[in-house]
């Protein structure tokens, strides 16, 4: 079920001290909640939306951003939950205020195969797990060096 009060910056999404994680399916997501709870962290930390909630979520976000909301990563990210939810993606939610927390977030979030998970501070949103397009081809001199794969 969504977070309660819908936590917001600029009108859109912005879940402060949370970490947000995007699963391809909801077994992955279930399996994530369950080593989640499994590492110490309580039911009541952990939000679950479907991809139906966060599409609707995120399509509200996007009506009602405010001016403000385009300038920061916040919109941006909205409407990549967006694009992930439309393709039914699950979404699970972490209070992580705590460093020590987030670690253990984004090991859970590499075992289980999380898409995405960004953790959201008050000033700052930080990228937890490589962006598929941040992996790309080798260059060409990573490609010569010595010991590189042929």
């Amino acid at each position: 079920m969504p977070m309660h009060p819908h936590p917001t910056s600029f009108g859109v999404f912005k879940p402060v001290n949370h970490v947000l994680m995007s699963f391809a399916s909801a077994a992955a997501s279930a399996s994530a909640e369950s080593a989640l709870i499994a590492a110490g962290f309580a039911a009541a930390d952990i939000t679950r939306y479907t991809p139906g909630e966060m599409r609707d979520q995120a399509e509200s976000d996007i009506r009602n951003a405010g001016v403000l909301a385009g300038l920061g990563y916040e919109l941006d990210l909205v409407k990549a939950q967006l694009a992930l939810a439309q393709k039914g993606e699950s979404f699970l939610v972490v209070d992580a205020p705590e460093q020590s927390q987030v670690e253990l977030v984004t090991a859970v979030a590499v075992s289980c195969f999380a898409t995405r998970a960004q953790r959201y501070g008050s000033l700052i949103i930080e990228e937890l797990l490589p962006l598929e397009d941040d992996v790309g081809p080798p260059t060409p001199a990573a490609e010569n060096r010595p010991g590189a794969a042929a």
